[in-house]
């Protein structure tokens, strides 16, 4: 781990945050970013906003409406542990474009970076729970689907790395892509174990697709998918302010698991290397 650090330290450092596969400013593990002793940061993404209102409900609730609420209440819960640093890629209905929302991560030195939504399928029986990580091809076709929809915001680009050969650009980014896939999912190993002890979850819960939202390289990062506005249970359970306390209380529970084990490794770290 020291290695591939210092491996990869000066070429880190010349990379900009809209570099193209959003290649790091710095190194890729949450323990390593936020440095020793620092309170990690993590950054909520409520789905949408503004012009842009995601799924609606069979109701009429709008989905960027409950991704906000339901985000906003996280955020209370975790500040409530006094563990981490918590910020919202939008605090209120506006629309901010996917690469800001993971640009903004970067810029603020994010460790952890959870984008919330509720989506709405051509079956409304569907409902539960489920959460996806970045992923070359999608995992399913309605995965796949719903990918299109939440990419459909906005898209994805960059200069290339500046004064870096191709070919290392590819073997460097790839290194830390590598490190931060296992951290996404380890995160979502945590997301499905927690939320599946209180709520209904979707059959196969734990899924992946190309998300724009999930693309920065050196920052593990998840899309939970709270339910379904398309079905009828999920949506009213999802207006509820109580049921969406219940999903905070279990994605801070998630949380708590994903940082715990983080922290076994980096002591476990210089132990294995001596």
């Amino acid at each position: 781990m020291l290695t591939r650090r210092l491996l990869l330290g000066p070429f880190l450092a010349a990379t900009g945050a809209g570099a193209a596969l959003l290649l790091p400013r710095r190194a890729a593990a949450a323990p390593d970013r936020a440095g020793a002793g620092a309170v990690p940061l993590v950054m909520l993404d409520p789905g949408h906003g503004g012009k842009d209102p995601g799924a609606i409900g069979v109701s009429g609730t709008y989905e960027k409406h409950v991704a906000l609420a339901a985000a906003q209440e996280l955020k209370r819960q975790l500040d409530a542990t006094g563990r981490y640093r918590v910020a919202l890629t939008r605090t209120r209905d506006v629309f901010v474009p996917l690469e800001e929302r993971v640009a903004a991560a970067q810029r603020a030195g994010a460790v952890l970076f959870i984008s919330m939504h509720a989506d709405a399928l051509s079956d409304h029986t569907v409902r539960g729970a489920s959460v996806y990580t970045l992923g070359a091809r999608a995992s399913d076709a309605q995965t796949a689907a719903l990918a299109k929809r939440e990419n459909a915001a906005g898209q994805l680009s960059g200069p290339p790395v500046p004064g870096t050969a191709p070919e290392v650009a590819r073997i460097l980014a790839s290194l830390v892509q590598q490190e931060t896939k296992l951290g996404s999912a380890r995160m979502a190993r945590s997301v499905v174990g927690e939320v599946g002890r209180d709520l209904p979850l979707l059959q196969h819960p734990q899924r992946q697709a190309g998300f724009v939202v999930l693309k920065a390289a050196d920052i593990p990062s998840i899309l939970l998918e709270m339910g379904f506005m398309s079905n009828r249970d999920d949506e009213a359970a999802l207006r509820q302010a109580r049921h969406r306390a219940v999903v905070a209380a279990a994605m801070t529970r998630a949380v708590g698991d994903y940082f715990a084990h983080a922290g076994r490794a980096q002591a476990g770290g210089p132990r294995a290397a001596g």
